[in-house]
């Protein structure tokens, strides 16, 4: 089969020469699915080295391995900003997930708020679905996943960094894309919107900008990936 388009995400690090394997469940999509046969070469990328050009040296039902021919791609800059996001439901999540990893976020957040939709989440199962999304999107880096926080402790806590808070308001200013290298982050609601204590927690901390996604109320699933394609949409940032 020589060359194919599969491409997969591998643990760090990687280097020419390294011979590595891969998941149980990767090993059944190559071997069983695409049918992977020894000799063929996949793309793989770990997060941190770039993307490799890598020859299947063996291949079983249950274990494939892997050997590292030639970096294809050098480690590209990425833009540093945060989605933090109100818990929705299963789907929604997922949906809010694999969108902002194609978009670029650098570390996605769940919060809890007074009105979120849940209180926890698999953050194996949507680690798994940010890695699928980087893999379909070329883009060489999975962003971090964190586990829930509530929206108190999230504030308490926030470090230097703007954050561009989504009001439902059409008199803020309509949000603006980073400038290159600048790090930001969005704040999401939950649907129905943060109560009046909330608000005000928000409204008087420091780093805060109340910003517009526009003429139309949105959902908040659409309000996570609008927003982030809006406050990322600039030139990706210059080494």
């Amino acid at each position: 089969m020589g060359d194919t388009s599969i491409r997969l995400f591998v643990e760090p690090p990687l280097q020419a020469g390294a011979v590595v394997g891969v998941s149980d469940a990767q090993a059944h999509y190559l071997a069983n699915v695409m049918r992977l046969a020894a000799g063929d070469t996949i793309r793989v990328f770990d997060g941190v080295s770039g993307e490799w050009r890598a020859e299947a040296v063996s291949v079983t039902r249950k274990a494939v391995t892997l050997e590292m021919r030639a970096r294809i791609r050098a480690p590209e800059p990425e833009p540093d900003c945060w989605l933090c996001f109100a818990l929705l439901k299963r789907q929604k999540t997922d949906l809010v997930v694999e969108k902002a990893t194609e978009l670029g976020a650098s570390v996605i957040q769940p919060i809890i708020t007074a009105r979120t939709q849940a209180d926890h989440v698999n953050l194996e199962r949507l680690r798994a679905i940010a890695i699928e999304a980087a893999e379909q999107c070329e883009r060489l880096v999975v962003p971090e996943i964190r586990p829930p926080l509530a929206l108190a402790r999230l504030l308490q806590s926030w470090p230097a960094r703007r954050l561009f808070v989504a009001d439902e308001r059409r008199e803020d200013m309509v949000l603006r894309p980073l400038a290159a290298n600048e790090p930001g982050a969005l704040l999401i609601g939950p649907e129905g919107g943060f109560t009046e204590a909330e608000v005000d927690g928000i409204r008087g901390h420091p780093q805060m900008t109340k910003v517009s996604l526009g003429r139309r109320i949105l959902r908040a699933e659409t309000a996570a990936i609008a927003g982030l394609a809006l406050l990322l949409s600039a030139a990706p940032a210059e080494e």
